[in-house]
């Protein structure tokens, strides 16, 4: 089945070509997994088309080098996958991405320093982590750290986030063109990791070196350039990780990640492998989401002009404001997981033991489950409705910290600026994971 392309008006000529390329391809050569898409924003228009056309999609073998998978792209079929870990499993996967053994991670990590112990451990299960866990290990590994986002913890460093936004916020030059990404968006969430991680603050950028590491690929242009690059840097974070854990067992329990995380009854049998798993999801999981939503959230007010108008006029729309943004920008573009048992959605069956990506950034514009989709409405009646924090065992750890850090920026934003203007447009992150941006000029002209 086809669909006939509608003339949205609201495209700009290159975006129309772009829309009619890609639904004039073939069908099976769509590849969602693809990050030359994400850059540009076409992501969006090979989502409308299987969401219409093929929504239970088949990519295979010589369309992809990550070998062939499924993608679900409406709301009901991503939210049924990610609540059924009896039939989709999230062992061992996290992204669709190239597949590497337990024997090639461990390689990617043997620089002459480990020892042979920590490589079989390495090799014997790769690197797994909490999300990439099915119970009951998932809930053991979840629970060690939870304590560290509890609504207690949270109340505790709402003064704190408050303190650090508004130091932030005074430092911005007026009527200079800076970079928003750089100045605020990375220098909030890489306080609060540091914290959150009990790091030096004075080193809290290495934080933000290793989360772009591990979430990049090389040869994109950011981050790394080389794999050799990128396993260095990797080596370098799972050696810090290992010796802040240690340090802390010898240190009285505290609440950040890796004191919760050493005092745990259950991590003296982690593996090296796992330690270093849940370290990266808790890494890049508090960076790059939160920092790409703040600059989402930026450049939307920007480029809707109503919409900011209404922020402007009632600032009780904020949390409304954060939750539409979270939705609209999908800052994790999807997870994987992989059938236990041959599964049947809408008429086709996805085998046992094939990969399946829920793309949440294609759940999130179903006209089907949200009216208007595409646009973006601050003021909506159910504004918490999306799928950016994912559903089930493996909903988001810090979603409440990400939405709290959000609140605390725009209420202090708005006190002081009564206007934020984007200059150009954002240089966005090459990534099939984290969709986010690199940079992005703003000039603020006055203060209140």
């Amino acid at each position: 089945m086809t669909i006939s392309i509608s003339r949205d008006t609201g495209l700009s000529a290159e975006q129309a070509e772009a829309r009619e390329r890609i639904y004039a391809m073939p069908l099976e050569t769509l590849n969602p997994a693809n990050p030359d898409h994400y850059p540009s924003g076409d992501i969006h228009f090979v989502f409308e088309r299987l969401r219409h056309e093929d929504p239970v999609h088949f990519t295979p073998t010589e369309h992809t080098e990550h070998g062939h998978y499924w993608s679900l792209t409406k709301w009901e079929d991503i939210q049924a996958a990610d609540t059924n870990h009896e039939a989709f499993s999230a062992e061992g996967l996290i992204t669709i991405a190239k597949y590497r053994t337990p024997e090639q991670v461990a390689a990617a990590f043997n620089d002459g320093t480990m020892t042979q112990e920590q490589m079989e451990a390495v090799a014997a299960k790769g690197t797994r982590s909490l999300l990439s866990m099915d119970p009951p290990d998932h809930e053991i590994h979840r629970g060690a750290v939870s304590e560290g986002v509890s609504p207690a913890n949270l109340a505790a460093m709402d003064p704190l986030i408050r303190e650090r936004a508004g130091a932030i916020l005074d430092a911005l030059p007026i009527g200079e063109e800076f970079d928003w990404v750089d100045k605020v968006s990375i220098e909030l969430t890489a306080m609060t990791l540091a914290t959150l991680f009990d790091y030096p603050q004075e080193d809290r950028r290495k934080l933000t070196y290793w989360s772009n590491i591990l979430s990049s690929t090389p040869g994109t242009g950011q981050a790394v350039e080389t794999e050799e690059e990128r396993a260095v840097a990797v080596r370098e974070f799972f050696v810090a990780l290992s010796g802040m854990v240690n340090q802390r067992r010898s240190e009285e329990p505290r609440l950040d990640f890796l004191s919760l995380m050493a005092h745990s009854p259950h991590s003296k049998d982690f593996t090296d492998s796992e330690l270093m798993g849940d370290g990266t999801v808790l890494l890049v999981g508090g960076n790059d989401t939160t920092r790409n939503t703040i600059t989402g959230s930026v450049y939307a007010l920007d480029r809707n002009p109503e919409e900011n108008a209404k922020l402007r006029a009632n600032p009780k729309l904020i949390p409304s404001m954060v939750s539409e943004t979270i939705r609209w920008q999908t800052p994790l573009t999807h997870m994987a997981r992989r059938t236990t048992r041959d599964v049947e959605m809408k008429g086709k069956v996805i085998p046992k033991g094939d990969r399946v990506g829920m793309w949440y950034v294609s759940g999130n514009r179903d006209e089907d489950k949200i009216e208007n989709a595409a646009a973006y409405i601050i003021d909506r009646k159910n504004p918490r409705q999306h799928l950016s924090f994912g559903f089930g065992i493996h909903r988001c750890l810090g979603n409440k910290l990400a939405e709290l850090q959000l609140k605390i920026i725009w209420e202090e934003m708005l006190a002081r600026f009564p206007e934020i203007n984007v200059i150009g447009e954002p240089e966005r992150s090459h990534s099939r994971f984290i969709k986010g941006y690199e940079t992005m000029t703003v000039v603020i002209p006055r203060r209140n």
